[in-house]
This record gives C-alpha cells, structure tokens and sequence, in this order.
C-alpha cells in the first residue's frame, strides 16, 4: 500500500529556535501528500513546562509539575464536520502566537528542567493519527543592575545578654565566607546600654558609650 503522507514537519520562521518572552512564535505546518487523503482535523498545541523528578530507578520519591504555556488551536476542520479532502502536493498552515512575559529559560538538569515545545497532530478518519513535535528555546536575560544589591548592604547580627554589676563578657566570632566573593575586612560594635529605673526616668535607656573592634 502506498504511502499517502510524506513529509510532516514543524517548522518556525526563526531557524535558530531561540526566543525571548513576548516575542511572537511564528512558523508553519508543512504537509507533503502522495495522494488525495481525507483529513478530519490538524491540531497544534504549543507547550511550555517545569518538571522535578526526585528518584532512582523505579523508586521516585518525589515527583512535581507546573504549565508555563498551554495553547491549542485547530488548523484545519472543525468539531462536528466532515472531512476535508487534500489534494497531493505541499500544503501549509500557519500559525502564529506571542509568548507570555516572564517566561522562566530553558533548563536541562539531573533532577528536573523546563521545556518548551510545540506538538502537532493529523487525524484521519480511519482513525490514524499522524504526530511530530519540535522543541524551542527561551531565554530570559537577568539584568544584574535591576536586582537588589544584597551584597552591598551590611550583614547586621544583635545578641542581647543580661549581666549584673561589675561583670565582665568576653567576646569571639568567627567569619566563614562561603560565598564566591571575596570580603576583606568585617567590623563588629560592641554596645552598653543601661536602664535608669528611678522615678524620674522610670524604663528610660540611655547609651553609655560604643567601642568598634576590627576582627581578623
């Protein structure tokens, strides 16, 4: 028996498959058919998704999705009607949708990634059903200059102790920088506050005195 269907194909008018969110996905379906074949519909569905999977072999521990796209749309028939009948030759179908702002980058790891692609499917009404899929790229470039700058703002740590009259604390930290960046100095201000409980300032505080030491 012939072969009725011989091309199928996705194909997008940016050939490098990398988007940004809010540009717009444009492309094509491109059928090549043998000979006149009816169709009962030609549906498109573009995905974008986030999946972890926590696990080894056939014990998975832990397992979670979430849709970043969902789009459907039918390029050709519609519900309740009769097959339409293609002729041989090349056929195209268009398509065109803009992607939604915020889009997180495409992500490939061990344990989980985000993905993004488009699904195309071509029913026949002897019940077979032709698919193929393409992926697709995002990337969602992080503008450093627009982020909180965490880094140069002072790491603040309080500890309050009560102690009697005439006691004596001695003090020792140490800085264990973990981070890619380097630090050079760090400062620590040692603080004395008393309290006044006499009936003219009844709970006032008032500051003795604050002495900064530099640790190594």
């Amino acid at each position: 028996m012939p072969r009725k269907l011989l091309k199928f194909l996705i194909v997008f008018d940016n050939t490098s498959l990398l988007y940004f969110p809010g540009q717009f996905l444009s492309g094509k379906v491109l059928m090549e058919l043998q000979d006149d074949t009816p169709v009962l519909g030609l549906h498109f569905h573009v995905i974008g998704e986030g999946v972890v999977r926590v696990g080894s072999g056939r014990h998975e521990r832990l397992f979670d999705k979430e849709n970043y796209i969902d789009f459907r749309m039918r390029l050709l028939g519609e519900p309740g009607h009769s097959a339409s009948i293609l002729s041989p030759g090349i056929h195209s179908f268009p398509f065109k949708l803009g992607l939604p702002m915020g889009l997180p980058s495409t992500f490939l790891g061990t344990h989980g990634w985000v993905q993004y692609y488009c699904k195309a499917a071509l029913r026949e009404p002897n019940g077979l059903t032709h698919k193929n899929q393409q992926v697709f790229i995002v990337m969602n470039p992080i503008d450093l200059n627009l982020e909180p700058p965490v880094l140069a703002q002072e790491f603040e740590l309080s500890v309050e102790h009560k102690l009697g009259v005439g006691c004596s604390i001695a003090l020792s930290a140490l800085v264990d920088n973990r981070s890619r960046t380097h630090i050079r100095a760090t400062r620590a201000a040692l603080t004395e506050v008393s309290r006044d409980n006499g009936p003219a300032e009844l709970g006032a505080q008032v500051g003795r005195g604050v002495r900064y030491s530099r640790l190594q």
